[in-house]
């Protein structure tokens, strides 16, 4: 019999990893998930918006595994948006 923390109903071969967009937005990062459109959040830094990125992440997982929907698979393979400063002429 198996006891501790690690007792659920399912196991996971691999971590699930999503992709995220961090938005400045007034001061402010907004955060958006493209593989789960009902994930919202935003942080005061890039840091605290990928904090709350996680923490918002896993509770739509959690409620997407509860009422039987499908979670996506991992997205960070996919490509990656990212922004490249020059100086200006």
């Amino acid at each position: 019999m198996s006891s501790g923390p690690s007792a659920e109903p399912f196991s996971m071969a691999a971590d699930l990893a999503y992709n995220v967009i961090l938005v400045p937005d007034d001061g402010a990062f907004s955060v958006i998930v493209p593989a789960l459109p009902e994930a919202h959040t935003w942080g005061e830094t890039p840091e605290h918006a990928l904090q709350m990125a996680r923490e918002v992440i896993q509770l739509c997982v959690e409620v997407r595994r509860e009422d039987g929907e499908e979670v996506p698979p991992s997205d960070a393979a996919q490509p990656q948006i990212a922004t490249v400063r020059i100086p200006a002429a």
